[in-house]
């Protein structure tokens, strides 16, 4: 037991949690966690320019490390609302954050105090939990449970509000042990239950495994693959982890579904059995719809989650369990015979499918300007190196990039798209960067996108994080413009974004810029932009007509001809 603040307290429980990083924005009621952090010589703190954007630093850093991020909120009220859109992002991606929040003076609850708001309230539905602290002595307890929490299957943002009388308070406190109970589940399914899926899956003609978050979160990509060889099952994607297994495998299918390509989709509209191996079969991978998926297939889910077993389709077999775990178990409960000629054969014409997909996504693209898409993609195939990890947005640019990138190694690969987020790219691939220094980090953003977090430019320079933010700069906001285009006239309104040369805002933040206006510029400046030792950001000027609505059915009612 010793006596401290209660400031000091919680940044002694986050050493005892090993945690390196803590990002954060200072303000006055969480000023005594920051005057103990100046002391924290094994804690690096990342002061951001906006809450929203730190908590996107936070939640890349936890997706990519598997650790928990931890983001600081020190001001009460405003600084707590701004970490709303940051936890709802995680919170739809169940990354495990930790959202520390100083919170107002215990004494002037309800009195309408300046900057008051009900931060309990406001965070609840955003988060696997929220707490608020009552007592300085109880900070460790409070501190250990919500790494538990956040680390506990399923995984999840948490916050924890402090206030600021509780951290100035000095007190006895007992000294901080780390929660034994950590984030590895090692869940198995029912043996039965597995029995029964290791024989329909070896009976099946056209096998599939759908592989999501479960592989890649849990990096189950050798218990994923080692079931797939031993089925000949080509293994599709569920979008936004497109990098669950390596793309040089030879089963890898790429990702499914309206987010992905046309070989993935074509294949889980014809299998006769499918493997939903760690996924939900949610949105983003059906629209909720049998337009992706063979009505007639039976489907065997494997979910970690009991309550998202069976949730959107039917399933023939539903395990409750690891997707790592069960694979392996599906995988020993298999006959010892080779996989049957017909799933042979529905291997061999898929993966002569996909060399062709692959084939033409390089030779179709003309490279003239003003630039493509797709060129800027081939371009970005060529020249990045095997190790990149790529940050997303939600914009129609990146939407088209998602399944057109390279992912040779898990973790490579981290998108809103869950909550659909704007914005969120460029921060979260600083996060991922500090996470995976020795990794190269390339965030994709639309230029309206970029708009939004720019200042955290200046973050990337105080802290010398090196990721290379590529803006594909259209000049408005495209996946609405192609919705007005398409669904309304072209009656155009807020949808022309005049953005500034985001090269020289770059460098007159200290960071590298490069501006690409034609495509035979692209390689060069890319390679560069590797090269440069520093933050770089690159300005490349895509058409603006280059625009695709990806969600033509909430447009149904505006066909022409509709009634």
């Amino acid at each position: 037991m010793a006596t401290m603040t209660g400031g000091k307290a919680v940044v002694d429980a986050l050493e005892a949690e090993d945690v390196r990083h803590v990002f954060g924005l200072i303000g006055s009621a969480g000023m005594e966690v920051f005057d103990a952090l100046y002391d924290a010589k094994s804690i690096g703190f990342v002061g951001v320019r906006d809450e929203r954007t730190g908590m996107h630093m936070a939640d890349g850093y936890a997706r990519a490390s598997g650790k928990a991020g931890v983001f600081l909120a020190g001001q009460n009220g405003p600084g707590a609302t701004n970490l709303v859109t940051g936890l709802a992002q995680a919170n739809a991606a169940y990354s495990p954050v930790v959202a520390l929040a100083g919170s107002l003076s215990s004494a002037h609850i309800y009195r309408d105090a300046f900057q008051e708001v009900d931060q309990q309230a406001l965070f609840k539905p955003v988060t696997k939990k929220t707490w608020t602290v009552t007592q300085a002595k109880r900070l460790p307890e409070m501190v250990r449970e919500a790494f538990t929490t956040a680390l506990s299957p399923r995984r999840g943002p948490v916050a924890l509000n402090i206030p600021r009388d509780i951290l100035a308070e000095v007190t006895d406190i007992d000294g901080y042990a780390p929660a034994g109970y950590r984030a590895e589940t090692t869940a198995a399914g029912d043996s039965d239950l597995v029995a029964r899926a290791a024989a329909m899956l070896a009976g099946a003609s056209r096998p599939l495994i759908i592989a999501g978050g479960g592989v890649k979160n849990g990096r189950s990509e050798a218990q994923a693959v080692a079931l797939a060889e031993a089925l000949n099952a080509p293994i599709a994607l569920s979008p936004g982890h497109g990098d669950a297994i390596s793309c040089d495998h030879p089963l890898y299918a790429g990702q499914v579904g309206p987010r992905g390509n046309v070989v993935a989709s074509e294949m889980a509209r014809e299998a006769d059995v499918i493997l939903a191996l760690g996924t939900r079969l949610g949105f983003n991978t059906t629209f909720y719809t049998y337009d992706n998926l063979n009505r007639a297939a039976k489907i065997i889910q494997v979910e970690l989650e009991p309550s998202a077993v069976g949730r959107f389709f039917p399933v023939t077999i539903g395990i409750v369990g690891d997707a790592g775990k069960v694979a392996v178990q599906i995988r020993n409960a298999l006959p010892k015979s080779k996989p049957n000629a017909a799933a042979t054969e529905w291997a061999k014409a898929f993966q002569a499918k996909r060399a062709k997909l692959v084939e033409d996504r390089d030779r179709d693209v003309q490279s003239a300007d003003p630039l493509q898409p797709a060129e800027l993609f081939r371009t970005l195939r060529r020249v990045l190196p095997e190790d990149t990890m790529f940050t997303m947005d939600a914009g129609t640019l990146c939407l088209q990039a998602t399944d057109q990138m390279l992912y040779h190694r898990a973790p490579s690969l981290f998108t809103p798209l869950d909550f659909g987020l704007v914005g969120f790219s460029y921060a979260c691939g600083l996060g991922v960067k500090l996470a995976c220094p020795g990794r190269t980090v390339v965030s994709l953003m639309g230029d309206g996108g970029f708009g939004m977090t720019m200042s955290e430019i200046g973050t990337a320079v105080t802290h010398g994080i090196n990721s290379v933010c590529i803006v594909m700069n259209n000049g408005c906001w495209g996946a609405e413009k192609a919705y007005q285009r398409d669904f309304f006239d072209g009656r155009y309104i807020g949808a022309d974004v005049p953005n500034p040369p985001y090269d020289k805002l770059a460098e007159l933040f200290g960071a590298a810029g490069f501006r690409v206006e034609r495509a035979a510029q692209l390689g060069d400046a890319v390679q560069a932009a590797l090269a440069c030792g520093k933050p770089a950001i690159v300005d490349v000027q895509v058409d603006p007509n280059a625009l695709y609505s990806f969600r033509r059915d909430s447009f149904k009612h505006r066909d022409k001809g509709a009634k």
